[in-house]
Formats: structure tokens, sequence, C-alpha cells
């Protein structure tokens, strides 16, 4: 019998929803470029539930308990005292979320002479440390693609709502004035601007296509170059680096993994390059800027908006200065985990516990780790302090 951990965000405050604003989902046959949507053997859940928080469990306890594994599922992951750290001493497998993750530092690991798969339930595994993970043979997945489409969509609303001013226009709205010229008075058409994205993998080539119909001029940078008919088809301009890249764009979107290379990338060096005026997305990950920086640039008017759905640590504290920052769109950290992205992370986090328990080979578009070493998504997406 192994233990499963598995920490998810907190359930709504009013409770578990009893009903849901739309009934079920649309039915997707695949993900753009041809890779298959998970496969798990079953499912214990409906799509379009509230999966990702406690009470919800990711669907995974009929399927666990059946095998007769333990399931433990909590919110609480702060602390040594936390429930978290009292379960990780002999769990086999810790799931966690992107949205409230539970950090894995080496420390952690050192003190988990069980753990054999940390799995993340969506994208992004940098709250692993991948260097102990390698060390200590532990296997790292995430269930790519699951919430890539979900997280270009948050992109374009972010940028669509920074560029017109929605978010103060409409807060005018609810005070119940009609302040037309307060709400214009920072707002502009996106038509005509340059927008280049720091990463055109999955999501950030899913936010190019979805930028092409708004008449824009497309940058990128990305350590693999698209292909020559992708960049001709949606009228592409590659820079060989994000600093190459900035100075060009009017808006810029983060759409890059954090490791070594990555991380404090954006700092005052950085924006000081930008366009006066330039709006900044973050749905990758906080400490790819600097958090200093980024207030200081929109107090100083360097940058006209920050919009970002990610955070460090997360959840952040209430004190944290971008929740009060000038020109800002924070939300908290949402974007890939809409109730259709959960349908979707909570199947592939089933395939890969199937293929696991029946040591079966995982999909090789989930490893990060594996076998002591980079592998798959990880090997071509990540790199390593060793």
């Amino acid at each position: 019998m192994a233990k499963v951990l598995c920490v998810l965000y907190d359930d709504p405050i009013d409770g578990y929803p009893k009903t849901y604003a739309r009934d079920g989902l649309p039915v997707l046959n695949g993900y753009p470029g041809g890779q298959t949507l998970p496969t798990p053997s079953a499912i214990d859940f409906t799509p379009g539930e509230l999966l990702g928080s406690v009470s919800g469990e990711l669907g995974l306890r009929a399927f666990l308990e059946g095998l007769g594994h333990e399931l433990v599922v909590t919110s609480d992951k702060e602390g040594p005292d936390s429930e978290f750290d009292r379960h990780l001493a002999d769990a086999e497998v810790v799931i966690s979320q992107p949205f409230w993750p539970a950090y894995l530092t080496a420390e952690r690991i050192q003190k988990a002479p069980n753990l054999k798969l940390a799995l993340t339930a969506g994208i992004g595994s940098d709250h692993v440390d991948l260097d102990a993970a390698i060390a200590h043979g532990v296997t790292v997945a995430e269930v790519t693609f699951c919430n890539s489409i979900s997280v270009a969509e948050h992109v374009v609303m972010m940028i669509l709502s920074l560029v017109r001013n929605y978010l103060p226009s409409h807060e005018w709205v609810r005070r119940g004035g009609w302040n037309i010229a307060d709400g214009v008075a920072r707002s502009y058409d996106l038509e005509g601007m340059d927008v280049g994205t720091v990463a055109a993998g999955r999501i950030g080539l899913a936010v190019l296509r979805r930028l092409a119909p708004f008449d824009v001029r497309l940058h990128y940078t990305d350590r693999h170059r698209l292909p020559a008919a992708v960049e001709e088809e949606l009228g592409l301009t590659f820079h060989a680096s994000t600093q190459d890249m900035v100075p060009h764009c009017d808006v810029v979107t983060i759409n890059a993994p954090l490791h070594p290379e990555t991380q404090g990338l954006f700092g005052d060096e950085l924006l000081g390059t930008m366009r006066r005026g330039a709006y900044l997305i973050n749905t990758a990950r906080a400490l790819i800027t600097d958090r200093d920086a980024i207030v200081r640039a929109l107090e100083s008017g360097q940058l006209a908006g920050y919009a970002g759905d990610v955070w460090y640590p997360q959840p952040a504290p209430s004190d944290h200065p971008w929740r009060t920052m000038p020109h800002q769109g924070m939300t908290p950290h949402i974007s890939g985990s809409s109730l259709s992205a959960q349908a979707r992370y909570a199947a592939g986090t089933r395939e890969i516990l199937e293929s696991y328990f029946a040591a079966a080979p995982i999909r090789d578009e989930y490893l990060i780790v594996d076998a002591g070493k980079l592998a798959g998504t990880g090997a071509h997406s990540y790199s390593t302090r060793s």
C-alpha cells in the first residue's frame, strides 16, 4: 500500500458547489499539434465539477482506495508542523498544483525517504527542487498541455484589460459613476502595437495565434526557434534573446518556465530598456521578475501596466506590494485552473498514477525528471544548477 499525499487549495468560502453555472463542458478531440488528451482507463468525476479544491480530491479517492492505497488530501502546506510535512515523511507520491504549490525543497525531499513520484496536477514543476529530485531518484511528472490554452486565453484577456483600461472603468460603474473621461484617459487600441512573447512553447505560441487577428506586429524569443512556416504564417519576428526583443515591444508576455537562466530576468536593468509605457504580462512564474523592480517601474511610469497571475510565495501574504501597486491587474493564479482545465489535469493525473502503479512507462511528454536526469518535456524546457 502506498500513501498518496495530495495538496489542493481550499474550497470556496461559501462551501463546495451544489450547482454550477453551466451544464457540462464542450468536447475536445485533442490538443493543437496532435498530442492526445489524457487517456486514463476511467474517471470518477463529472467534467465541469470543481476538482482542484480539497473536497474535489481530483476525483481520485475511489480509484486509489480501490487499489488499496491511502489518499491524504490537505490544503495545509506551510511550516514544519503542517499536515503536509507530517505526512510527507512516509508518502510515496506527492500531488500538488502550481496554483497552491507544495514546495518540495531539497530539505523536504531529504526528509521523505519513501518519496518516489512528485506529480504536478497542471503545468510547471518549479516548486520541486529538480536537482534534489535527480539526486534522490524521484520521478517528477506533470500533465503537459492540460491547461496551456486556458493560460493563453487568460494572457489575451489580461493584455486587453490593461491596454483598454478595463478594470478601472468597470470599477466606476460599480461605484455608481459614469466617468467616461477617467475611464478613457489610459485607454488605447491594441491594433498596431508590437507584442512579444518570452518563450513560444505551447502557451506562447497559442498566445501568438490568438493575437494575430488583432493586426499587431508579433515578436518572440525562445531557446528553440519555431519552424520557418510558422514564422511566415503569423508574421513573426524572431529575436535571439529577451534583451534583444523587449526594446521593440509595446506589450511583453512572459510564457517561459522558471529555471536558473530566467530567475530574476525582469529587473530594473531590463525593465529600463523597454519602451516607456509598455505593458508586461506574467502568467509564468513570479520569480522571473524582480518583485520590487516591478513596483518601481509602475510608480515611475516606465511600465503603463502589469498583469500577473503568479506570485511568490503562493499564496501571497496580505501585505504583498503587488496587491496595491498602481495600474495592475493581478489574479490569484487562476489562469490554468478553469473548470475546463481541471477536467483535463485531473484525468491526466489519474493517467500518470495508473502508469506508475502498474509499473508501466509514463508518457514521455509528461516527464520532467526520470531515472536520475531531466527527461521528456523537462529535458526540452528546464535546466538544473548542476
